[in-house]
């Protein structure tokens, strides 16, 4: 979903600038502020949006191009360009290791999807010969055991985990403990 949003923010920019009659320094400068400010909101890091801003201004240097190139693919190519750098880090990726265990943990905001891309990504590996196993951690969301153990059973995966045994006593007990302060 955020992922969605920032896309659009994105192809909004370089919509905006490609409808622009003459690509000039202010076109440039509006269509790098509005992909600068949709990265920023989608929390990437502030240096590496900085870089990347910078990085685009040096390789579309307006003045230097001749009259017959199209500003508007080599702004777009530019974007893209930074964009992909950005995303790679420069190491290969993680690859599990057959005969020793691995554990990927999966984090991500409320209904992006953490459930069903760790029963696929469970799946994928099982077709590539593994024997991965799902286990439910997520202790806070009502229906998390229930969706991951339905999605495992479904793909065949063995599956770890239980209900969250919450009683309203212990974690009474839990909140007085990690106050800062005691009430009387």
């Amino acid at each position: 979903m955020v992922l969605a949003q920032l896309g659009g923010s994105i192809s909004r920019a370089l919509q905006q600038m490609s409808n622009a009659t003459i690509i000039d320094e202010k076109v440039l400068n509006e269509c790098l502020n509005e992909i600068t400010r949709a990265l920023l909101q989608a929390d990437v890091q502030f240096k590496l949006v900085r870089d990347m801003s910078a990085n685009i201004k040096k390789i579309v240097n307006l003045d230097d191009l001749a009259a017959g190139h199209n500003k508007r693919k080599i702004i777009q190519q530019a974007v893209f360009n930074e964009l992909c750098k950005m995303l790679d880090a420069g190491k290969p990726s993680f690859t599990p290791k057959k005969g020793k265990p691995s554990i990927v943990m999966f984090v991500g905001l409320q209904g992006s999807g953490k459930t069903t891309t760790c029963t696929k990504y469970a799946y994928y590996h099982q077709k590539k010969g593994f024997r991965p196993a799902l286990v439910c951690a997520d202790t806070f969301r009502a229906g998390a055991f229930d969706q991951l153990k339905q999605n495992a059973t479904k793909a065949k995966i063995p599956f770890y985990g239980r209900y969250p045994k919450l009683h309203y006593k212990s974690w009474h007990a839990f909140a007085l403990t990690n106050l800062p302060f005691r009430p009387k």
